[in-house]
C-alpha cells in the first residue's frame, strides 16, 4: 500500500532532523554572521530544507536563498522534451551562482534523489545532458573546486532513494531506516553532535598530518583485479574533515565524511584496477568498472552494468580520463561497517578508499591557495568539466607508499591503516 508522503515524513525522528540541520549549518557550512547561502535540495527534501533555513538565519545569514528540484519534472524532460534541448543547460542560473560564490556566498546542497531515476533513459540523452549541464556548472565549479567559499553536502531521505536502499520493505519504513542510517552516519544520533564532529575532525587531522609527514611519491594499490600505481602531484598535501577555504571559514565540505584525500599526478598513474561498489551517477547506476591506466590516462574501460554511460562520462573531456583526487578510508569506516549499500557517492566514497575522475581540488597543494591554473597543472594537477568519485577499496586491498628512492612503506593492510 502506497503511503501518503505526510505519513512517511512522520516517521522521520523530528529531533535528529533539527540536529542535522544544525550541523548542517553550523559544522558543515561553518556559516559566518552576515554571509548568504546558496541552497539546492529536492523538494521531498522540504522538512529538512525548512530547518536548515531556520537555523541558518539564527546563525546570523544575510540571505538564504533555496531552489527545489523534483523527480517527475527530470523525467518529464526525458520523456517529452525535443532532441535539442539535451544539448542546452541553465547557464544563466549557474553564472548565477558563481556571480554569488564570487561575493563569499556559501553553498549547500541537500541530496535524496531516487539514485536510479534515469537508469530506464536513453543514455545518449542522459550524457548529452550531462555535458551540457557540466560545460554550464564550470564557472560555479571552479569556485568549489577551488575552495574559494565555504561549501557542504548533506542528505535527506528521500522516499523513492529508501525503497531503492531497501528494496521489498513498505515505504514508511524503508524512509525510516535510510533516515536513521544518515542520522547515525553524519553523527547526529549523539547527544552532542557538534562535539562529536570536533573529536571526529582530530582524528582526520592526525592521518592527514602523518601523510604529509611522509611525502610519499606515489602510492601502490594491490588486490583481486587490482595492481595500481598512483603517482602523487608534486607538491600535495593531505586533506580531511574540517578545512580552511579561501575566505578563511572553516567548514566540513561533506557530512559524512571518513576519507582523506589528496591530489594524483595527471600523468604517473600506471596499471588496472577494478571497482569494489557500484556508481550512481546522475540517475544512472554503473557497477563492474575495470580500467587500466598508462601514463596517468585510461586506455581500457569496461563495465559489467551501465557501460555507455560510463563510457560517455570518459569522453566528456581530455581530463575525464585522468584522475583529480585519491581518498583513503579504512574498510571498518562507519558507513561501511552499516552494511548498507546507500546507492549514493556522498555516502558510499566514505565506505570505501576511491579514486575520482576529472577536476582536481587547488587546496589539496602545499600552499594552493595561491597556486595559478597553470601552476596546478604544471605540478601535475588535472583539470575537467568532471569530478565522479568511485570506490576501489575493500577489506582485500594493500596500499603501499612509495617515496621517491623506491622505499616502500605500508599504508593499509586488508583494508585498515597499517601504521596509524
Amino acid at each position: 500500500m502506497t503511503q501518503h508522503p505526510q505519513t512517511v515524513a512522520a516517521v522521520i525522528d523530528q529531533k535528529k532532523l533539527e540536529k542535522l540541520a544544525e550541523v548542517a549549518v553550523k559544522v558543515g557550512l561553518g556559516l559566518e554572521p552576515g554571509q548568504d547561502v546558496y541552497l539546492t535540495a529536492p523538494v521531498e527534501a522540504l522538512p529538512l530544507v525548512r530547518l536548515i533555513v531556520k537555523a541558518a538565519y539564527q546563525a546570523g545569514a544575510g540571505l538564504v536563498t533555496p531552489i527545489l528540484s523534483d523527480e517527475q519534472v527530470t523525467l518529464t524532460r526525458y520523456r517529452y522534451g525535443p532532441d535539442i534541448s539535451f544539448d542546452r543547460a541553465p547557464g544563466w542560473l549557474y553564472d548565477g551562482a558563481a556571480k554569488a560564490f564570487s561575493a563569499n556566498t556559501a553553498r549547500l546542497a541537500v541530496l535524496g534523489e531516487n539514485p536510479q531515476l534515469l537508469s530506464g533513459e536513453d543514455p545518449a540523452k542522459v550524457a548529452r545532458a550531462n555535458k551540457a549541464n557540466s560545460i554550464a556548472y564550470k564557472p560555479a565549479l571552479e569556485k568549489i573546486a577551488g575552495f574559494d567559499i565555504n561549501w557542504n553536502i548533506i542528505a535527506y531521505p528521500g522516499t523513492s532513494w529508501a525503497k531503492e536502499v531497501f528494496p521489498g520493505e513498505e515505504e514508511h519504513i524503508a524512509v525510516a531506516k535510510l533516515a536513521e542510517a544518515i542520522f547515525a552516519a553524519s553523527r547526529v544520533d549523539r547527544d552532542d553532535p557538534i562535539a562529536a564532529w570536533a573529536a571526529h575532525n582530530k582524528a582526520l587531522r592526525h592521518r592527514t598530518e602523518w601523510l604529509n609527514g611522509q611525502r610519499f611519491s606515489a602510492l601502490h594499490y594491490s588486490g583481486p583485479g587490482t595492481d595500481l600505481t598512483i603517482g602523487l602531484a608534486d607538491g600535495h598535501e593531505w586533506q580531511g574533515g574540517a578545512s580552511v577555504a579561501k575566505n578563511g571559514v572553516t567548514c566540513n565540505a561533506n557530512i559524512p565524511t571518513e576519507e582523506v584525500f589528496t591530489t594524483p599526478h595527471a600523468l604517473r598513474v600506471e596499471g588496472r584496477v577494478r571497482s569494489t561498489m557500484p556508481l550512481s551517477h546522475q540517475g544512472t547506476l554503473i557497477d563492474g568498472i575495470e580500467v587500466r591506466f598508462e601514463a596517468g590516462r585510461i586506455v581500457e574501460a569496461r563495465a559489467s552494468r551501465g557501460e555507455e554511460v560510463f563510457t560517455k562520462v570518459l569522453d566528456t573531456d581530455e581530463g575525464a580520463r585522468r584522475l583529480g583526487e585519491v581518498a583513503l578510508v579504512p574498510h571498518s569506516s562507519p558507513i561501511s561497517q552499516s552494511g548498507i549499500l546507500f546507492l549514493n557517492t556522498l555516502f558510499d566514497e566514505n565506505a570505501s578508499c576511491h579514486i575520482a575522475l576529472g577536476q582536481c581540488y587547488s587546496k589539496c597543494f602545499l600552499d594552493g591557495s595561491s597556486l595559478t591554473q597553470d601552476e596546478i597543472a604544471q605540478q601535475g594537477g588535472n583539470k575537467s568539466l568532471i569530478h565522479i568519485d568511485w570506490m576501489i577499496g575493500s577489506g582485500e586491498i594493500d596500499i603501499d607508499g612509495v617515496r621517491a628512492d623506491g622505499s616502500r612503506v605500508p599504508v593499509f593492510r586488508k583494508g585498515e591503516w597499517a601504521t596509524i
